[in-house]
């Protein structure tokens, strides 16, 4: 269910912006690339699973371990198939500029990166001049255009349903007790997936939200 708030001029202006990108045909000169992050608990055996048997799967105890909380940053090229999610510490500045800088480094030819992602207060310029200075870290931000989603509308980043696949096909309901397994684990799906170029095929464009919410480009 999507929670839509008030449709008004700054919300469309970024909607569209959003889905206009996301409208145009794969260019890798100007890669257009989504992100966005998920805090993922972290969760010890306390006794070893019991061995499957035919017709049956693995069998846990109810009972578990509490090891405290990892992150993923969520990073696809939905287009190209091109999957840079990994797993980190946490969701801090210092974190964000370093996806950013792996990102800026895996397109070393792209005239520019245009990056999709939310409002959150570390996806800035600044986070990447604390962390690298201000002119490394100016440089890394003049790699990307920036197309920030409006406010309750994350549903228009494809990053979160690059975070729904690796739930669903690595994650499930396993229990990961650290981040270097987090880590292990969250690679081996990202190398299948970049083997696989398992795309992202976003069909909603800038016509469809104006009949979907009853607005005109000009009303606005």
């Amino acid at each position: 269910m999507w929670c839509v708030a008030e449709l008004n001029a700054e919300y469309v202006r970024k909607m569209e912006d959003v889905l206009a990108i996301c409208e145009k045909p794969f260019k890798p000169s100007e890669p257009v690339v989504c992100l966005d992050e998920k805090p993922i608990p972290l969760h010890a055996e306390v006794r070893a699973p019991r061995p499957m048997r035919s017709g049956h799967g693995v069998r846990r105890d109810n009972e578990y371990k509490r090891c405290g909380v990892a992150n993923i940053f969520a990073v696809v090229e939905p287009k190209a198939g091109k999957h840079l999610t990994c797993a980190t510490p946490n969701r801090s500045a210092v974190q964000f500029a370093t996806v950013v800088r792996n990102l800026v480094a895996a397109y070393p030819f792209a005239r520019t990166i245009h990056l999709v992602m939310d409002n959150l207060n570390i996806h800035r310029m600044k986070s990447l001049t604390d962390t690298f200075g201000m002119r490394y870290g100016q440089y890394l931000w003049n790699r990307l255009t920036v197309h920030y989603t409006p406010k309750h509308g994350s549903w228009l980043n494809q990053a979160e349903m690059e975070l729904s696949l690796l739930s669903r096909q690595c994650l499930a309901k396993r229990r990961i007790a650290s981040l270097a397994e987090l880590r292990t684990q969250t690679r081996a799906w990202a190398r299948d997936a970049n083997r696989r170029k398992l795309r992202i095929n976003w069909n909603f464009t800038r016509k469809n939200a104006r009949q979907k919410f009853n607005y005109s480009k000009e009303s606005y």
